[in-house]
């Protein structure tokens, strides 16, 4: 029996990439909706890029549905528009990778 993650909401942080990437993706193998947050940038914050958009073109290319967020999980106001976004979108959060 496999475990199923369907009619659930995830976000995922640090998910452009490495375990986050990995997380993401299983998680909407087995059926969660999946917030992919990304920063996007060096691990010092500068810079930028779409790894987010990417992972999530990944989900949605298996059937899954997903949204990038670039918001930095040092700044709270950002993580509660994030979590806001989810929750307008697909009516609450079940699980938070972080």
């Amino acid at each position: 029996m496999a475990i199923r993650f369907d009619g659930r909401v995830a976000i995922v942080t640090g998910a452009g990439g490495g375990l986050g990437r990995a997380y993401a993706l299983e998680l909407a193998r087995r059926g969660a909706k999946v917030v992919v947050n990304d920063l996007g940038g060096s691990r010092d914050g500068t810079g930028h890029s779409d790894a987010a958009a990417s992972v999530v073109e990944e989900i949605e290319a298996l059937g899954g549905d997903a949204f990038a967020n670039g918001g930095s999980v040092t700044d709270y106001a950002q993580m509660e528009a994030m979590v806001a976004a989810a929750k307008e979108k697909w009516g609450g959060v079940h699980i938070l990778i972080n």
